[in-house]
């Protein structure tokens, strides 16, 4: 039941997602669909534990309602070049 409650949240974009920006590397991840912020609060810990052990630095947190469409977006620069890396994958 929760289940189908937490995808019609998210279909709605309603559901609560952790928001995670980083410096070094400089990326955006969305880590969800979450029912509740609390929810959202508790499993954030464990997404910060993971970069930080894969070395990221510089990291923000925000606690959203959103509908991404997009989980991961990262952005390397090279030569003044702007390479844009997108993945997408179900929660």
């Amino acid at each position: 039941m929760k289940e189908i409650l937490i995808k019609i949240l998210n279909f709605l974009g309603l559901a609560y997602w952790v928001e995670i920006t980083t410096d070094k590397p400089k990326c955006t991840y969305y880590f969800g669909p979450f029912l509740d912020r609390k929810e959202a609060e508790i499993a954030r810990e464990g997404y910060i534990e993971d970069l930080k052990n894969e070395g990221a630095r510089g990291i923000t947190i925000d606690l959203k309602r959103l509908k991404p469409d997009i989980l991961t977006i990262s952005q390397e620069f090279d030569d003044k070049t702007l390479v844009t890396t997108i993945a997408s994958f179900s929660p």
